[in-house]
């Protein structure tokens, strides 16, 4: 290891020390923001870390290069980052009790989960920081006391919100099973349990 290595190092381990929080964790802070932009990380990153510009710097530095050096990252993983992160039991107590429908796709776009048989029956994902969102394609009449119908011509007929795991009950996968029977047959198979 070189010193310019050796000096990275200490700084990352002494960014540590003053956060008390780990490497990956602030990686995951700093990315989680939905910032793009190399300086606003580094503007976060100072303001709510408390951290020095060379600090602060290098601790974006590093988190963009794990992004980019990253084995073959889950992208659902990718939605459930930062303030996002606590949906994720949500969406993993939704697709258990999705999978005893049967073969459907799972297609992870940038924010959240289309799930698709010959068409999409439900869109899944956080819709914001505070709300988790099952978006329905289902024509017809459906009645539960979290759904909301959607105006006319958009990509889900109903929505329901969540903000815990708990308000899932059974007449609300039953809505969503409905969906999945109307989006006739695919020809794939659902995805492996590792990305869902």
């Amino acid at each position: 290891m070189d010193a310019v290595d050796k000096a990275l190092e200490t700084q990352l381990a002494n960014i540590e020390a003053k956060t008390g929080t780990s490497l990956p964790e602030l990686y995951s802070l700093v990315l989680g923001q939905g910032f793009e932009k190399h300086g606003q990380m580094l503007a976060w990153a100072k303001s709510e870390l408390g951290l020095g510009h060379g600090d602060a710097n290098a601790l974006v530095h590093m988190a963009r290069r794990s992004v980019e050096t990253a084995p073959e990252a889950d992208p659902i993983d990718a939605i459930y980052t930062g303030k996002k992160a606590h949906f994720r039991s949500i969406h993993d107590a939704l697709m258990a009790r999705f999978q005893a429908f049967g073969d459907f796709d799972v297609a992870p776009k940038k924010s959240n989960v289309s799930l698709r048989r010959r068409k999409q029956f439900a869109l899944i994902g956080p819709k914001t920081q505070s709300r988790f969102e099952i978006g329905i394609n289902l024509k017809g009449e459906a009645e539960h006391p979290l759904l909301k119908a959607e105006k006319p011509g958009g990509m889900c007929q109903f929505t329901i919100s969540l903000t815990s795991e708990d308000e899932i009950d059974d007449a609300m996968i039953a809505i969503v099973r409905r969906a999945y029977e109307a989006a006739g047959q695919s020809g794939a198979q659902i995805s492996s349990p590792s990305s869902l």
